[in-house]
């Protein structure tokens, strides 16, 4: 008599890897921060804006999906709370900026690899594409085989810096502390790319929570595993700043060849060449985490009949949604080709405009349903909240804006988000369009 596959579901501590990996993978991409900061804003923006941008998200999060940890996560706060029309679009909105955000990390891949093979540039199509569909395979496997090749790279990720730090401090003989902290003489258009530089490298806290259903004890497991993987972050990205600066690097150099180079000044090329491998680890595992959160969406809306029901297919052995996953590897595919710069863009003004619906749910389900169990709350008042979630919205209008006042080369990809963001009510129509049909 045939048998239900049994689903393997990932521990605590994997999870603490798979969220790292989802929201930072390290400091990689971190690099051009002293550009646009300068040495007195740098490490000023780094303690404020995950302040103002993160701990929101971590709290709406953990309240959030300690009242429904479900498959799907956000969609399905946002679908129950706000209706069929915005859990569409937080759905749609999710799934497109996760693309843009996926392309970036096979791109970085090649360029931490380059230190190594200085001509691997002119091959990078063919080698992105390597990392996209093993990436996929890994994927289909399953969130354990995840887990723990999260928790190897990981360490791969972590032990270069762990040894930058230490011979910085040890070699170091002069001032520790960087003086006079200050915003002063940052232009607007620097100050928003600053803003975008710190956003993109600290969001992603919601996508970690569309496979609830396959996490052990998930309340208890994603509020102890938050914790610790921001705390990681934000000593990591405080520290490797703090150490660029010390170490006289320019800010030019820095952004241009990466924290290899700062690991080559410090510690020889010995230390570049970890610190690069780290880089090619980090960008491996951040593909990986990512591919895993968002390739559960378009699974609970095709559910919903908001997306071809052949999105719902489970693979055989693995009961994972190999069809969705292959249809994402297939649209990375063709979008490797973008800079940095306009992905980064793209992507955190897609993914705010998706985190502020989820604020909305936080708001809306705290007056609906007041009396539904919430394990984790948040301890405020619906006046206290709708105040502390103002905080990330000004983050997120200001490095908009600096984006918008700025030349066309920032304009462009900012203009494409908010086309992106219109497409959700175009997909919606079609949507209603068809149901009128049927």
């Amino acid at each position: 008599m045939p048998t239900t596959p049994y689903l393997r579901k990932i521990r605590p501590v994997q999870l603490v890897a798979v969220i790292f990996f989802t929201v930072s993978g390290g400091p990689y991409g971190l690099e051009p921060l002293l550009t646009y900061a300068g040495q007195h804003g740098a490490l000023l923006l780094l303690l404020i804006t995950p302040l103002l941008w993160d701990v929101p998200a971590i709290f709406t999060v953990l309240e959030l999906n300690s009242m429904m940890p479900v498959t799907g996560g956000y969609y399905k706060w946002v679908k129950y709370a706000l209706g069929t029309r915005w859990g569409f679009y937080e759905g749609w909105w999710t799934w497109l900026y996760t693309f843009v955000d996926l392309a970036i990390y096979p791109v970085l891949f090649v360029q931490y690899a380059s230190f190594f093979l200085p001509g691997l540039a002119l091959y990078k199509v063919p080698v992105c594409l390597v990392i996209i569909w093993a990436s996929a395979g890994l994927n289909i496997s399953g969130i354990v085989p995840v887990g723990k090749a999260t928790l190897l790279l990981g360490a791969a990720v972590l032990t270069p810096f762990i040894i930058l730090f230490g011979l910085a401090f040890y070699h170091h003989t002069g001032v520790l502390f960087i003086s006079s902290p200050s915003l002063k003489n940052i232009t607007f258009p620097s100050l928003g790319m600053a803003l975008y530089t710190v956003m993109w490298n600290c969001l992603g806290w919601d996508n970690t929570t569309t496979y609830a259903e396959e996490v052990e004890k998930p309340v208890r497991s994603y509020l102890v595993s938050m914790f610790i993987a921001f705390a990681m972050v934000i000593v990591i990205y405080f520290l490797v700043i703090w150490v660029a600066q010390l170490s006289g690097i320019t800010p030019a150099v820095l952004t241009d060849k990466g924290f290899p180079a700062l690991g080559t000044l410090i510690g020889g090329h010995w230390l570049g060449a970890l610190l690069a491998l780290g880089g090619m680890a980090s960008t491996l595992g951040i593909y990986a985490a990512v591919l895993l959160s968002v390739s559960r969406v378009p699974q609970v809306m095709a559910e919903d009949s908001l997306l071809p029901e052949r999105l719902n297919r489970m693979h055989p052995r693995f009961q994972t949604p190999y069809v969705s996953i292959i249809i994402c590897s297939i649209i990375v595919s063709l979008m490797i080709l973008w800079t940095f710069a306009d992905l980064l863009i793209i992507d955190v003004t897609v993914y705010g405009a998706g985190l502020s619906l989820e604020y909305i749910a936080l708001i809306k389900l705290r007056i609906n349903h007041p009396h539904t169990p919430r394990p984790f709350k948040i301890p405020l008042n619906i006046t206290g909240l709708c105040l502390v979630l103002i905080l990330p919205a000004v983050v997120y209008f200001t490095a908009l804006g600096g984006a918008f006042s700025s030349t066309s080369e920032t304009i462009k990809p900012a203009v494409f988000a908010i086309i992106i963001l219109l497409s959700a009510e175009v997909g919606w129509r079609v949507i209603v369009w068809r149901s009128r049909l049927s």
